[in-house]
């Protein structure tokens, strides 16, 4: 089975990306960063996605986020599915935070119970199917909508890219390189996307 380590964040100031991911985030053992300058605008593509326990958790990872540079794209609110808003990161990455859970149940935490990548692509039947021939098992598929893959460390999900912006609250046009970088033990590729996967190393 495949699994994505980590996911490597292209910026160009990783002092305050590396600040932002591990300070603010906690995420010093799922997301690095590196310095580039590959021109890139608009939406890139993909989110990060925090999944937490509950309401108060994820109040209190967004203050942090801003507090450490963050633009909050979507404030936090109930929805239908749970509670979760979106920020933007200093590099520009969108984050989503979410909780399944609408009502705190105790003290807030910085725990971090789920860390997915969700890439936005064209086609999600032929994604799926090219991850699948790459060894990734899928967890959850609904049709050409959305796929979720069983890759241990960091959650990966497809969904169609316009339905993914919608979600993170900002337009899905974008040009350029998607800065990101995917960790894997499946070895070195590019997907049909132009998201780039790399063998991972510590």
């Amino acid at each position: 089975m495949a699994t994505i380590e980590f996911v490597t964040i292209e910026v160009t100031d990783p002092t305050v990306a590396k600040r932002f991911y591990t300070e603010a985030l906690g995420l010093e053992d799922r997301v690095r960063v590196r310095a580039s300058e590959a021109p890139t605008s608009g939406f890139r593509g993909f989110t990060l996605s925090l999944i937490v326990s509950q309401p108060a958790t994820v109040n209190g990872i967004v203050d942090a986020a801003v507090e450490a540079g963050g633009t909050v794209l979507k404030p936090a609110a109930k929805s239908l599915w749970g509670y979760g808003g979106v920020v933007q990161a200093p590099d520009g990455t969108i984050v989503t935070l979410a909780s399944s859970s609408k009502k705190d149940t105790g003290p807030a935490t910085r725990q971090i119970d789920d860390v997915v990548l969700q890439l936005g692509v064209e086609d999600v039947a032929a994604s799926k199917q090219f991850y699948a021939d790459h060894g990734f098992v899928v967890a959850k598929s609904y049709g050409r909508r959305y796929v979720e893959f069983d890759t241990g460390p960091v959650k990966l999900t497809l969904y169609k890219r316009r339905a993914l912006a919608k979600v993170a609250g900002v337009s899905p046009d974008g040009t350029g390189a998607h800065r990101l970088g995917i960790g894997t033990d499946a070895g070195s590729f590019t997907d049909p996307d132009g998201f780039s996967w790399e063998a991972a190393s510590r």
